[in-house]
């Protein structure tokens, strides 16, 4: 027993001076690769979202409604004009931005945004041509069908290889310990806690599978969701990969297949944040998924993606979930079908709120660093060392 404690006394001393080490030379550690971490810009406000247009302008949403431009490296004075108003309060504000995948073409960013209605909120998305620096011709193709305080808005969005516009939504802080199989998120016939399938226009595909069922919305791809926060495709699979909140504990890692039930509030791994009570039934339950992973304690999942790159080859086809709470990159390398976590990494610790993770076309790993606790406000790069 004195041995166990004198090993972990000492590789705690050994890993505190690691860490003080890498922060020092702003060198990071991690099982394949050593890799620094370079501040490509500065001086926003709470950014939000990252993507990139095809001539290599960067766009970021500042959470307050700004989307700004950074160009050649450095950020446009001026914010992006036409950005539509939204409710800045809580967790609300402007959300992710998004090009179509056939912006060469057509132009089209879209917004995801907390929309003022009433006394209340929701979350919408708008559509608009980016020309100019400027946005024009913007329309609201979807408002979501849920009101609630302003928090777990969801607005993360995602397109597949076939066109079609994925949004998540959150449950809106609806209160999880009355009648949990009557929940909002339980409850078909509204937007809270559920991702949304959709054409680029804001329709709905013929194929969803809740169309043709008169007690379900049919842009509704899958529901049972408390505070979905990452969304992305794996290009191997075409799999749908989702990060979502829990509670006290319990943040979870999903693969979304159509129409099925992820659980919130009935089965988790979560608490109740004052008394640490239990919120769920238990952890399984019939007809409802399970994770592929998940965080006791929670890391507060951000930013999801799949790495493709070339910069980091031995990371190819993992996923990169982004931590606020945490603050942390938290790296997931799957199994040689894609289909399980097989292996988790801590890397980019200690550096502030990730609010979301990219991967740039130069193939280095891009963050965003929220400002929240007094951390700086940033995007910074992964680069490896050589």
């Amino acid at each position: 027993m004195l041995r166990k404690l004198f090993l972990l006394a000492t590789s705690g001393v050994i890993l505190s001076l690691a860490s003080l080490a890498s922060a020092q030379s702003d060198i990071y550690y991690s099982a394949r690769y050593d890799y620094r971490v370079e501040t490509v810009v500065d001086g926003l406000v709470q950014p939000w979202s990252l993507a990139w247009l095809p001539g290599g302008d960067m766009l970021v949403t500042e959470k307050p409604g700004r989307l700004r431009v950074v160009r050649n490296g450095q950020l446009l004075p001026e914010a992006i004009p036409g950005t539509p108003e939204v409710l800045y309060n809580g967790q609300g504000g402007l959300f992710e931005v998004l090009p179509h995948p056939n912006f060469n073409e057509n132009r089209w960013v879209y917004l995801s945004f907390s929309k003022p209605v009433g006394d209340s909120s929701t979350t919408a998305v708008v559509r608009g041509r980016f020309e100019n620096d400027r946005l024009t011709n913007v329309v609201e193709i979807f408002a979501a069908k849920a009101s609630g305080r302003p928090g777990h808005y969801g607005g993360k969005m995602a397109f597949d290889n076939d066109g079609h516009l994925f949004l998540s939504l959150g449950d809106r802080q609806a209160d999880p310990n009355v009648d949990q199989l009557h929940h909002p998120a339980q409850d078909t016939s509204n937007h809270h806690g559920v991702i949304v399938r959709l054409n680029d226009d804001g329709s709905v595909p013929d194929d969803n599978p809740f169309v043709g069922d008169s007690t379900a919305l049919p842009e509704i791809w899958s529901y049972g969701h408390r505070s979905p926060q990452g969304l992305a495709f794996h290009p191997e699979t075409g799999d749908l990969w989702m990060t979502e909140h829990g509670p006290f504990g319990g943040d979870e890692l999903n693969r979304i297949e159509p129409g099925k039930n992820y659980g919130w509030p009935v089965i988790g791994h979560g608490r109740n944040y004052v008394s640490g009570s239990p919120i769920h039934e238990g952890l399984y339950k019939e007809g409802m998924e399970q994770p592929v992973h998940f965080w006791v304690p929670s890391i507060a999942t951000s930013g999801l993606m799949v790495y493709t790159g070339d910069k980091f080859p031995l990371w190819y086809g993992s996923i990169f979930a982004g931590g606020l709470a945490g603050e942390e990159l938290a790296h997931l390398m799957l199994s040689d079908d894609y289909r399980s976590v097989v292996v988790e990494e801590t890397l980019a610790y200690g550096m502030g709120r990730i609010r979301d993770v990219r991967q740039g076309p130069d193939g280095y790993i891009y963050l965003a660093i929220s400002d929240q606790r007094g951390q700086p406000t940033r995007v910074v790069r992964l680069v490896p060392v050589e």
